[in-house]
């Protein structure tokens, strides 16, 4: 099956404390959770496509990242499909900025390259959705990481494409916990299962 777009991207249950040795015997992952906007991008089947970025509740805004559209046509394969987090950097500030974020989400077509100038977005990848053509929900998320990094080698991507950063030690996500959410626009983590396959919803 080839995903289209809309696609329900997974959702993550809040919780107020990091899972215990129960839950990491059981194998998960870590990664830092964004303060940004959660998007989909597909990039087309082939020649001439459009590459398509849906946000959260399925409306497409690939008309307000004219950053994005034109690295994705020029450096992703065709037939991808990644689930991530669009962040905005304020060079001004030296941070990561929601403001600018939800500014340039709220703004019409014409004016999205000179915001893009401005608040230059980038696209932090966490999932794996499809790969040439193949989906790969039934996968168990240790398969869609994987495939991931390789991707991100494979290709020699850089900004706007980012990897969001991902371990598997308590101890050390316990610390990014303590530290990292004391940076402007790392909101927490979160914890995936690593033999879990995408669930959309």
């Amino acid at each position: 099956m080839v995903l289209r777009p809309p696609v329900e991207p997974v959702l993550a249950q809040a919780a107020e404390s990091v899972p215990g040795p129960a839950a990491v015997r059981a194998g998960v992952a870590y990664e830092q959770k964004l303060d940004g906007h959660r998007v989909l991008l597909f990039t087309p089947a082939g020649p001439g496509g459009t590459v398509v970025v849906q946000s959260r509740r399925g409306a497409l805004v690939q008309d307000r990242g004219p950053d994005l559209v034109a690295p994705a046509v020029e450096q992703l394969p065709p037939g991808l499909v990644l689930d991530g987090e669009l962040v905005v950097w304020d060079a001004e500030e030296g941070r990561l900025s929601f403001e600018a974020l939800q500014r340039r989400a709220a703004a019409r077509a014409r004016s999205a390259p000179a915001l893009a100038a401005r608040w230059p977005a980038y696209f932090v990848a966490f999932d794996l959705l499809q790969l040439g053509g193949e989906e790969l929900l039934r996968r168990p998320y240790r398969d869609r990481r994987a495939e991931l990094e390789k991707l991100f080698t494979d290709y020699a991507l850089t900004p706007p494409w980012m990897l969001v950063p991902q371990m598997t030690d308590l101890a050390k996500a316990r610390q990014w916990l303590d530290t990292w959410t004391d940076v402007t626009g790392v909101e927490g983590l979160v914890i995936k299962p690593l033999t879990s396959p995408y669930l959309p919803g």
